[in-house]
């Protein structure tokens, strides 16, 4: 169960678009919350409560270097979240594989 709670911080974390946002800035390497906050019409708090978020989901860890705690991506929760969609990406591929052969006799029938 305990994997399901993390894949489900995970992606409660992923569902909001300005997360999503300081996730993709976080894969160019470590930053302040003030260079975080730069493209986004709101508050250092703002912010700084998404970044809660991140953290508690795993997906984001702070560093402490004196006054300046830059931001650091962790995408170690990713992977099991990857490997959940990854499930469902064979389910498809299947159900599509079978599609296609059953409009191919289709096709063949018809001729």
């Amino acid at each position: 169960m305990q994997q399901s709670d993390e894949l489900s911080r995970t992606f409660a974390a992923l569902a909001d678009p300005t997360r999503r946002a300081l996730l993709a800035r976080l894969v160019q390497g470590p930053c302040a919350v003030g260079e975080l906050a730069e493209p986004f019409a709101m508050t250092f708090a703002a912010v700084s409560k998404h970044l809660r978020v991140l953290e508690a989901a795993g997906l984001v860890r702070r560093q402490r270097n004196a006054q300046y705690r830059p931001a650091a991506l962790d995408a170690r929760p990713l992977r099991a979240a990857a490997a959940w969609i990854d499930d469902y990406e064979r389910f498809w591929t299947d159900s599509f594989a079978a599609l296609d052969e059953h409009l191919t006799t289709l096709s063949k029938e018809q001729q």
